[in-house]
C-alpha cells in the first residue's frame, strides 16, 4: 500500500478535527498534530484552515453527489428513481457520517467563498447526472415538471431534515428508521398519479 502524501494526511486529520472540535473550535496545530505534520508543511499544503475546510466540504460533496448519481444510473422509472435517490441519502449519510456531518452540520460555520466556484461546477455536473434520470421521466409525464432545485428539494429534503438533526445531535435513533415513509413522502410530492401505483 502506497504511503499517503502530506495533503492526504492533512485533509483526513482536519476531517476528523473538525467532526470532534466542530469548525470554529479546531486549530492548525491540532490538524497538524493528528497528521504528524509540520507547521511547514500544512501551509505547504494550505494557505489557511478555510482552505483546507474547503478541500473537505468539496471531497465530501464530490462523493455525495457521485452516490446520488449513481443511484439513478439507467432507466428507473420515476418511482423507482425517487426511492433510489432517498435511500442513495440515507445509505450515504451512514456510511460516511464524519464527512456527512461536517458537510450538512460544521460547513456552514466554515468560511467556503474562496471554493464557491468549484462547488458551482460540481453543483452543475451534479444536476446534469441526475438529468438523465428525470428529464425521460418528466417527458413521460410520470415525474412532475418541476426546475431541478425544486425537484431535488421534494426528494431529498424531508430525508436530509432527518439527517441533520441526527447528525447533529438532536435526534438518537437513526433516521433509516423512517426511510419508507421518506420513500413514500417524496413519491407523494413528484410522481404523478398513474405512476405512484407501479
Amino acid at each position: 500500500m502506497t504511503p499517503k502524501t502530506s495533503r492526504a494526511r492533512i485533509l483526513d486529520a482536519a476531517l476528523a478535527e473538525f467532526d470532534q472540535s466542530g469548525y470554529e473550535a479546531a486549530t492548525v496545530a491540532a490538524i497538524c498534530d493528528r497528521a504528524g505534520v509540520s507547521n511547514g508543511s500544512f501551509f505547504h499544503a494550505f494557505p489557511s484552515k478555510d482552505a483546507v475546510a474547503g478541500a473537505v466540504f468539496l471531497s465530501a460533496l464530490d462523493a455525495y453527489h457521485d452516490a446520488l448519481v449513481g443511484a439513478v444510473a439507467g432507466d428507473l422509472s420515476a418511482r423507482d428513481g425517487v426511492a433510489a435517490l432517498v435511500t442513495a441519502h440515507m445509505r450515504w449519510v451512514l456510511d460516511h457520517r464524519a464527512p456527512a456531518r461536517f458537510m450538512f452540520v460544521h460547513a456552514p460555520s466554515a468560511h467556503t467563498a474562496a471554493i464557491r466556484d468549484v462547488q458551482a461546477s460540481s453543483n452543475e455536473q451534479f444536476r446534469a447526472g441526475l438529468a438523465r434520470w428525470y428529464e425521460p421521466n418528466q417527458a413521460r409525464g410520470t415525474l412532475a415538471t418541476l426546475s431541478p432545485e425544486v425537484l431535488i428539494s421534494q426528494i431529498i429534503g424531508p430525508a436530509q431534515m432527518f439527517c441533520r438533526a441526527w447528525l447533529a445531535g438532536r435526534s438518537r435513533g437513526k433516521p433509516d428508521v423512517h426511510l419508507p415513509d421518506l420513500i413514500a413522502c417524496a413519491v407523494r410530492a413528484v410522481v404523478t398519479g398513474a405512476a405512484r401505483s407501479d
